[in-house]
This record gives structure tokens, C-alpha cells and sequence, in this order.
């Protein structure tokens, strides 16, 4: 026995394939459309969400290391202070105090040397230069066209 409905196709369960089967082309193509931005700005929001946590976790971080850096002038400068007192059993005070500041000075000179080298060395952005050079003239501000 078969019931009065038999003789039709049963809907599908798709409302997609439903859609596609009633859909006009265009309307398709809006519906893709529409979606693919909706995709887009929601991957943006998530960016930039992602982007907002690992800003904040690298501000943290950089706190962290500045305060270490305060705590270890602090450590320089009683390991400085103590090693002042200790040549001053030697020397005294006044001497003491003037090799603890030649050897700052010395240590200074060398890194400030090491640094003036370091950036001799930086050329700029070369890929970019390169890149330029091949803008053919037309293009470029004030060229004819």
C-alpha cells in the first residue's frame, strides 16, 4: 500500500540544495558574495582581536624587562660601589673612585666603537631601492606620460 503522497519526490532536507534549485544565478552569486564578505570581516575582527591579545602580552613583557633592567643598574651599581670601597683599602677613596670610573670609561669607549661600527654597516632598505629602480618612468611623480 502506498500513500497519496508517494507519487511526488520528498523534499529535500537541504535548504541549500533547495535554494540553488529555486535560485536564479545572480541571486546565487549575491548570496556567495555576501557571504564571502561576511567571512572576511569577521577573519579581520578575529585578526585583529588575536592582534590586540598578543599586543598586550608584549607590552607585559617589555614591562618586565625594563624593571629587570632598572634592578640590574641597581645590582651595577652596588657591585660598583662595593668595588670603590674595596680599592679604597688599597689606594684610597679618591684613586679608588677614579679607576672604578676609567674602567666605566674604557667600557664605554669599546661599546660606543663596536656600536659606530655596527652601524656603518646599514645600508637602508636595498629591495626597496631595487624595486624603485624598475618603476618604468611613466609611472613615477613628474614622469610624462
Amino acid at each position: 500500500m502506498s500513500s497519496p503522497g508517494a507519487a511526488h519526490a520528498a523534499p529535500s532536507s537541504d535548504p541549500a540544495a533547495e535554494r540553488a534549485a529555486t535560485s536564479g544565478l545572480g541571486e546565487l552569486l549575491s548570496g556567495v558574495t555576501r557571504d564571502l564578505s561576511t567571512l572576511f570581516r569577521q577573519e579581520v575582527d578575529l585578526a585583529k582581536a588575536e592582534l590586540s591579545e598578543s599586543a598586550k602580552k608584549a607590552g607585559k613583557g617589555a614591562g618586565l624587562y625594563a624593571g629587570a633592567a632598572v634592578a640590574g643598574l641597581f645590582v651595577l651599581l652596588f657591585l660598583s660601589i662595593a668595588l670603590w670601597w674595596a680599592l679604597g683599602y688599597l689606594v684610597g677613596n679618591a684613586w679608588s673612585a677614579l679607576i672604578v670610573a676609567g674602567l666605566y670609561l674604557i667600557v664605554t669607549a669599546i661599546l660606543a666603537l663596536r656600536a659606530r661600527a655596527q652601524l656603518r654597516t646599514v645600508e637602508g632598505a636595498p629591495r626597496t631601492a631595487e624595486s624603485l629602480k624598475k618603476i618604468p618612468e611613466t609611472l613615477k611623480p613628474g614622469g610624462t606620460a
